[in-house]
This record gives structure tokens, C-alpha cells and sequence, in this order.
């Protein structure tokens, strides 16, 4: 009996149509276009404007134009995850409001949060629901409305982030296509230079957070920088030696697109030419969860059955890992 593995089939993405470029930001807060350039490589992002508009409304588009490019109706669904780390609220999962809006009716869905790293540990946690058999159509959503937890008064962080989602359908493949091999790590001492600190179960909101600005992301920028580039370059390595690749067979890397010098260090370290490294940070910024596959959705066309592909992340808290893809169709 063949192997069962879980392929993507079908890829979705939406964007907000609000563009927030570096010069727009060199009016809000002490920074400029080439300082922003030099350490970041951003020079635009993405912004969901709307009252009430959160995670879920971009979640949906992905998962509606996913739909209609593979074909299948809503009806179809077995399962939904959603990663992301700014749901619409606390409770309900995020996934079930996106199910509701798309008319996902056959399904059960859940979220999951590892910041950065969450499409990497939710693709892994997809992929088993395909393997056993049990299911037939899983999508995995990676969202996020970074907008809506920036500080816009500091210039260290809100030069980063934009909004986006995009979603991915796995299917069965018994041709030896699909997701092949995953490193997954986390090491919960970082939550200290990486968070939203209030807001949770242990700082609930209150005057005096609000008064701190303590909702927002808070970053100790050059921690951070060091973990990321050792842990994103290390497991992109390590997946490789595991599965026998060099760079030469390595068609693609789909980095997150956090910093343009974190995915140069990885590149790097992963021996692989500057042309097979897929990347929009310069356009987008951080949108989090929804980086890589907002970046299998803009290559979509490139890509070309068998090739090996490898998916890298690092988050807060801290997340990191790799996963490694052999893609499954040709895009007619």
C-alpha cells in the first residue's frame, strides 16, 4: 500500500487594497525611507481599514478564491486551521468565523498560535488528519491583522508589520508528492523579548495596560535578530542533511519574511543560489502567519511538480522550523 501524503492542491491569498509606504511612515514617527530599507529591505505594507474588520475578513477571501481555483465547494471541507496570532476575539477560534462567512458547514476548525512560526506548525498538524486516511480536503489558513497590535509611535516595530492572509488545500497523494519531512522547535524562554504583553490571562486588560501601551508588539529587536538567524538557519540545514538535499536540488526556499538580512543568513547557510529564494518582504513587510504561503501564492505559476521546496520560520516565544515539500502539480 502506498504511503498517503498530504500536497497542496490549491493555494488562495488576499490582500488589503491599503498601501502604507515608507514615506507615509516618515510622517508618523522619526524614521526614513533608507534607514527602513537598510535594515529591513520593506519599503511598503499592506493595512486592513474597516470598523470590524479583522483576521477572518481576509481569511475568507483566500479561502473563498482557494475554492473556486480547485473547484470544490465549501460543502466539501472536512477541517479548517487557521494560524494566526491576532484572532478577531479571544473566543471564538477565528477558523470557525472564517467557516461561517465561506459556508464551511461540513467541518470542524480550530486556531493555533505560534506567532511567526504558526502556518509551519499548523501545515504539520494539517497534514496528519490527510495521512491516517481519516480525512480528504484540510485548508490551512495563515492570517493575520498585525495593524491592529502596532504601535504606531514606535518606530522600531511598526516599520515591520502589514495585514494579510492566504490559504492552502491539502489533499491525499500517493505518488510520493506533498509534505515529506518537518522540524518543529520552541523554546518558551524567549517569550521575554518577543510578545504582546498585556492582554491575557496574566495582565488582563485594564486601565493602566492601556495607559502602558502594553497591547502592542514588543520586540528586543537585536535578540531577536540573533535567535532568528541561528534558529531559522540551523533547522533549514538540518531538514536538508536529514533528507539528503544540497542546495543544487533544492528548487525553492520560502522563507518568513521577517528581515531581508535573517533570510540572506539562511539562504546562506542552506547553500542555496539567490534566484531560487522566493521573496516579497519589500512590498508586504511581516504579515506573520501569512507570509509564506502569501509567498507560494505569488510563485504559484513558477513552480513545477517534483520540485523540493523548504519552508522556513521563526517566531516569537520563541517558534522556529522548517518543512520540506516535494510540490505536486503544474500550474496550467
Amino acid at each position: 500500500m502506498q504511503k498517503i501524503r498530504a500536497s497542496i492542491t490549491a493555494i488562495g491569498a488576499c490582500l488589503p487594497d491599503y498601501i502604507l509606504d515608507n514615506t507615509e511612515l516618515e510622517k508618523m514617527v522619526d524614521t526614513n525611507n533608507e534607514w527602513i530599507l537598510s535594515r529591513t529591505g520593506i519599503s511598503e505594507r499592506r493595512i486592513l481599514k474597516g470598523e470590524g474588520m479583522g483576521t477572518s475578513e481576509m481569511g475568507a477571501g483566500a479561502v473563498r478564491m482557494l475554492l473556486e481555483k480547485r473547484g470544490i465547494t465549501a460543502e466539501d471541507i472536512d477541517l479548517i486551521i487557521c494560524a494566526t496570532t491576532t484572532p478577531d476575539h479571544q473566543f471564538p477560534a477565528t477558523a470557525n468565523i472564517i467557516a461561517d462567512k465561506v459556508g464551511i458547514k461540513n467541518a470542524f476548525g480550530f486556531d493555533i498560535n505560534a506567532a511567526c512560526s504558526g502556518f509551519l506548525f499548523s501545515l504539520t498538524t494539517a497534514s496528519q488528519f490527510i495521512e491516517t486516511g481519516k480525512y480528504k480536503k484540510v485548508i490551512v489558513v495563515g492570517g493575520d491583522k498585525m495593524s491592529s497590535i502596532v504601535d504606531y509611535t514606535d518606530r522600531t516595530t511598526c516599520v515591520l508589520f502589514g495585514d494579510a492572509a492566504a490559504a492552502v488545500l491539502l489533499e491525499p497523494d500517493t505518488e510520493g508528492f506533498g509534505i515529506q519531512d518537518s522540524i518543529l522547535k520552541s523554546d518558551g524562554a524567549g517569550r521575554t523579548f518577543l510578545r504582546q504583553k498585556a492582554g491575557g490571562s496574566a495582565y488582563p486588560a485594564s486601565m493602566e495596560t492601556v495607559m502602558n501601551r502594553e497591547h502592542y508588539v514588543y520586540q528586543e529587536g537585536q535578540t531577536v535578530f540573533k535567535f532568528a538567524v541561528k534558529g531559522m538557519a540551523d533547522v533549514s540545514a538540518e531538514i536538508m542533511e536529514r533528507n539528503n538535499l544540497t542546495g543544487d536540488d533544492v528548487a525553492w526556499l520560502v522563507p518568513h519574511q521577517a528581515n531581508k538580512r535573517i533570510i540572506d543568513a539562511t539562504r546562506d547557510r542552506m547553500g542555496v543560489s539567490n534566484d531560487k529564494v522566493m521573496m516579497n518582504i519589500q512590498r508586504y513587510g511581516n504579515t506573520t502567519n501569512a507570509t509564506i504561503p502569501l509567498c507560494l501564492f505569488e510563485w504559484e505559476k513558477q513552480l513545477k511538480k517534483g520540485d523540493n521546496i523548504i519552508l522556513a520560520a521563526f517566531g516569537g516565544g520563541f517558534t522556529w522550523g522548517a518543512t520540506y515539500i516535494k510540490w505536486a502539480y503544474d500550474t496550467k
